[in-house]
């Protein structure tokens, strides 16, 4: 019998990480987006936030479509993590970073120094 409080408790403790762990992340992603200029409640709306996203690297937002497309959505995403790494100001080795290690990365954008500075067309 308390064996299974036991492994109730650890249950409890795990979800309750695990909510914190995905708040976070949240929080991150919500900051990125305002640094961006972009609405932070946007990362709470699927496909909607891909398109915010795809519009942070400065690309057109018809990109969005190419997330569906099998192996073409890996490679979107690592130009799209590239492209939002040098938004920010920082090099292709923080974009691999996004890609690689979003959990760690994001916050770093998030919260970190990054200056979010779009393309300016060329003229």
């Amino acid at each position: 019998m308390e064996a299974t409080q036991a492994g109730q408790g650890s249950a409890i403790i795990g979800i309750f990480i695990t909510l914190v762990f995905i708040l976070f992340c949240m929080i991150a992603m919500w900051k990125v987006y305002v640094k961006a200029g972009k609405p932070g409640w946007g990362i709470l709306i699927p496909i909607y936030n891909s398109y915010l996203l795809v519009k942070i690297a400065g690309r057109p937002g018809w990109w969005v479509l190419l997330f569906f497309t099998p192996l073409v959505n890996v490679v979107i995403s690592i130009i799209l993590s590239i492209d939002i790494a040098i938004m920010f100001g920082k090099g292709a080795g923080f974009g691999m970073g996004l890609i690689m290690l979003p959990l760690i990365f994001y916050p770093i954008l998030a919260f970190g120094s990054a200056v979010y500075m779009p393309k300016q067309p060329v003229a």
